[in-house]
């Protein structure tokens, strides 16, 4: 290449205009993305609107506990927060360390630049705008250019298009007017896959394509995740239910004993006024103590402790989890946006088919192994096979490898005379060699299979075969190669142009090249399918081999239309208002661009939809970014997984259904916690509320309460957060965003068992305050006892809610909710038999612990013969 630095356009920058550019323009590096200080990502864990609601609790329980001088609960409740927020920190603060961006390693490889008229490497930091770049097979493309020179120069595009090979030229009427980027220009992050060239460099650093991408790829999204708007839409409800129960019962209560007390009494002076003060605040006190019970300050440990152990279990199965909302996101996505190149194929071109001629295998070896100037990696057991070169001479060298022959033994014994390598105007290779296979020269030759046969001794027959051949793999978007040889006699010339324009070779046949899709891919759509997702395929690829993938994958059917599918230039020029009408019918848009892709992800947002986007390149980064959650590839690009939420390590589509299970059974668990505690809750305050009405006092002490609250809300947050997926929630479709946490089923068992338990305990009160004696200590102990065993049964209940499950059929999966269970029923007896006068309690006999237990158990029983006739009302529907 020296040679080339004598022509008027290579004589490159001198030092002095260096400095210039690079002061006009900047220097040749990514800014990295900006990230939060610890404090902030902290502080951000209390923006979530249960955590609000309980501030507010805390704030009012730390009111009375200065008054009573009891500071249990306060403390209670600031641990419930502290122990949320701290673990969801903790868990986003580790991943994110586990993300760093990897821009700037490589920074410091060598490039070949022009400079003062004279060639010399320097590190690619230090590329500026106006350099004189040298290109050459398997090196990266360091910035943004123009091509000065172009000798057979075929560029991976597939971090910015998806595209593997693109034909790169400096002849205009060579231009490919359907690519995504001239065919003169080269882009920052491509790779140079075979042939030379040089380039004048038009933008560095954050100017570049790549670098504009990745700007977009940093900047923060502001689609709110459908758990934090169902949350919020909660903790409202919550909210006002407390404040309503806790005002009436308020007014009730103070209203009784004012009544009482002014009966008796005349206000005559402050003696008066401070009884009826005290009178007040007493039940001002009990109220706040409600609002404090009315807030399951379980809930956001339950959605922490959920979300924790769903990023454990997805690291356990090679799925990096960035964001711990992405995990529950998943199970809402209805929408998803998925590359091509890395993410549905293999990213490794391989044969997918051939015809050869038989009856000559060392000849077809020995082309292959002759004939190529790529080279395979070595590579351990089991890692994936991989090539320098041109990506179709890579795929003949594995497919020879494949068959056991050694192309680097084949390629060493032919000794090159002469060769001709491939170019865009030739579309062949040629390379004369003196063949120990033959026992003389041979001439082998490979390119586009037309050209080839052109200079072949075909008959007719045989031709037609070929190309009815040629055409059935090209309408399935596939590259296709020809091979043949000549045996050339060793007083002939031994030019290569000049032996293949002679003509009269013979025709080994055709191999037919793909970039493979992934094995568990059509399985991992049609399951996607069936709960309800959409999959739509964006690619920088052309209309064909997007619309072949699609078919290959069951994606694209025979009754689809081009209304489904669109290219990025003809997605660019409708307006919002077309677009819209149809971004949820397409299924393929080709040639996209990066911006186009995030163009789509917001669309579709517009029109109700919770989208995730796969992708490996820096070209996906700005949708994955945008999307309600983003899954890069292992193998990706460092910006396509800064921009991500999740990265599925084993870079498995299949992943990605899996990860939809879990984000569905996590819900699922957290709205059972839901039913659990709001059950309890109402329960709780109802008891307090209705007890007015028998008078006697309190039928549950605060101390009671808090035991209620606290122990049976936070171990049974743990318990049911730690119920394994199902895989029968993939049979479900995508709940709403405009759907409410609590569904009708939820409302329906709250309301239902929460209001039988109101009947069962309110008889039980009635029943005692007619026994000789009252309502006595002993009384009230018993009457504490059938509460909380009756929650201790419902918990097995709200286990195996939302399902017709047996609680014994899914008893071995959820170890987690009988050590709960177990811990909840010794805690009770431990407060029954040691509590005294601060639980107001008195020990129990044997007898009356085993009938309140079996008496209790029914609340079980009632909920196992509910699924039973459920599960046969299944079987009747399914058999018709």
């Amino acid at each position: 290449m020296t040679q080339n630095a004598n022509g008027p356009h290579l004589t490159g920058l001198t030092d002095r205009e260096v400095e210039e550019s690079r002061r006009q323009h900047g220097q040749n590096l990514l800014t990295p993305p900006k990230r939060p200080s610890m404090w902030r990502l902290y502080l951000e864990k209390f923006k979530d609107p249960v955590i609000k609601v309980l501030l507010v609790a805390a704030c009012f329980s730390l009111v009375i506990s200065v008054i009573e001088g009891e500071y249990a609960e306060t403390i209670g409740i600031f641990f419930a927060i502290f122990l949320a927020t701290g673990i969801g920190f903790w868990f986003e603060y580790d991943a994110n360390r586990k993300f760093d961006l990897l821009n700037t390693v490589g920074e410091e490889t060598p490039v070949s630049v022009v400079r003062n008229g004279k060639i010399r490497e320097i590190p690619r930091k230090d590329i500026v705008v106006g350099d004189i770049v040298i290109l050459n097979t398997g090196e990266e493309v360091p910035a943004d250019g123009t091509l000065l020179e172009a000798v057979s120069l075929q560029i991976n595009e597939s971090n910015l298009t998806g595209e593997l090979m693109v034909n790169k030229t400096v002849e205009e009427t060579a231009f490919d007017a359907e690519a995504t980027y001239p065919s003169n220009a080269v882009m920052r992050g491509t790779t140079v896959t075979d042939g030379h060239g040089v380039m004048r460099v038009e933008r560095v650093g954050d100017a570049t394509e790549i670098g504009k991408v990745a700007r977009q790829a940093t900047e923060q999204g502001t689609e709110r995740t459908p758990l934090n708007i169902q949350l919020s839409r909660l903790a409202k409800l919550i909210g006002r239910a407390g404040f309503t129960i806790a005002i009436l019962t308020f007014l009730i209560f103070t209203g009784k004993d004012l009544y009482a007390y002014l009966s008796v009494h005349t206000v005559t002076g402050w003696e008066q006024w401070l009884d009826i003060a005290n009178i007040v605040l007493k039940y001002f006190m009990m109220a706040v103590t409600l609002i404090v019970v009315a807030v399951p300050e379980g809930l956001p440990m339950s959605v922490t402790l959920s979300l924790a152990l769903n990023m454990r279990r997805m690291l356990r199965t090679n799925n990096l989890v960035r964001k711990m909302h992405a995990c529950e996101t998943m199970g809402a996505i209805t929408v998803i946006c998925t590359d091509k190149t890395g993410t549905l194929t293999q990213n490794l071109m391989q044969v997918y088919e051939t015809q050869l001629d038989e009856t000559c295998p060392d000849i077809v070896a020995e082309s292959i192994a002759a004939n190529s100037t790529a080279f395979l990696e070595e590579k351990g057991e089991g890692e994936r096979p991989a090539g320098v070169g041109n990506p179709t001479e890579v795929a003949l060298l594995l497919w020879l490898q494949g068959r056991g022959r050694d192309y680097m033994a084949l390629r060493s014994q032919a000794r090159v005379l002469d060769q001709l390598t491939f170019s865009t105007e030739r579309k062949y290779m040629a390379t004369l060699v003196e063949s120990p296979v033959a026992g003389s020269r041979v001439l082998y030759v490979k390119g586009a299979p037309e050209i080839v046969m052109s200079r072949c001794t075909l008959d007719e027959a045989r031709k037609r075969e070929y190309e009815e051949a040629l055409l059935a793999y090209q309408n399935k978007a596939m590259r296709t190669l020809g091979l043949a040889y000549k045996v050339i006699p060793a007083d002939a010339p031994t030019d290569c142009a000049e032996l293949v324009a002679a003509g009269g070779l013979t025709f080994l046949g055709i191999f037919a090249i793909s970039d493979p899709i992934r094995p568990d891919v059509p399985d991992a759509v049609r399951q996607c399918q069936s709960a309800g997702i959409a999959v739509k395929i964006v690619t920088g690829d052309t209309p064909g081999t997007a619309t072949e993938i699609a078919r290959q994958i069951g994606l694209w059917t025979p009754e689809d239309t081009d209304r489904n599918r669109i290219t990025g230039a003809e997605f660019a020029a409708l307006s919002d208002e077309e677009a819209l009408d149809r971004v949820l019918d397409l299924k393929v848009m080709s040639r996209a661009r990066p911006m186009d892709k995030q163009r789509l992800v917001q669309l579709l947002q517009q029109k109700g939809a919770v989208v995730a986007v796969t992708g490996d390149g820096t070209n996906d980064a700005p949708a994955l970014n945008h999307a309600q959650v983003g899954l890069s590839m292992g193998t990706g690009t460092s910006v396509a997984k800064e921009a991500s939420d999740i990265t599925l390590l084993d870079d498995s589509f299949r992943s990605i259904a899996t990860a939809v299970m879990w984000g569905r059974s996590l819900y699922k668990n957290i709205q059972r916690f839901i039913v659990f505690q709001l059950t309890i809750n109402i329960v709780a305050l109802l008891s307090v509320l209705l007890g007015a009405f028998f008078g006697t006092a309190l039928p549950l002490t605060v101390t009671q309460m808090l035991w209620v609250n606290l122990i049976m809300d936070t171990f049974a947050a743990m318990a049911l957060a730690s119920i394994p997926p199902s895989p029968d929630v993939m049979a479900e479709k995508p709940r709403k965003q405009s759907d409410f946490i609590i569904t009708p089923a939820m409302r329906n068992a709250i309301l239902g068992v929460g209001i039988a338990f109101i009947v069962l305990l309110m008889g039980l009160l009635a029943w005692m305050n007619t026994l000789p004696g009252g309502m006595d200590t002993h009384r009230l102990t018993v009457f504490f006892t059938v509460f909380v065993m009756l929650q201790f049964w419902n918990l097995f209940n709200a286990g195996v809610f939302g399902t017709d499950h047996s609680v014994f059929r899914d008893a071995s999966r959820a170890k987690g909710l009988l050590w709960t269970a177990l811990l909840i029923l010794a805690g009770q007896i431990i407060i029954v038999t040691f509590g005294g006068e601060v639980f107001r309690t008195e020990p129990l006999p044997l007898h009356e612990w085993l009938l309140i237990t079996a008496g209790t158990s029914l609340v079980l029983w009632a909920g196992e013969a509910w699924r039973a006739v459920a599960r046969a009302r299944h079987r009747k529907q399914t058999a018709r």
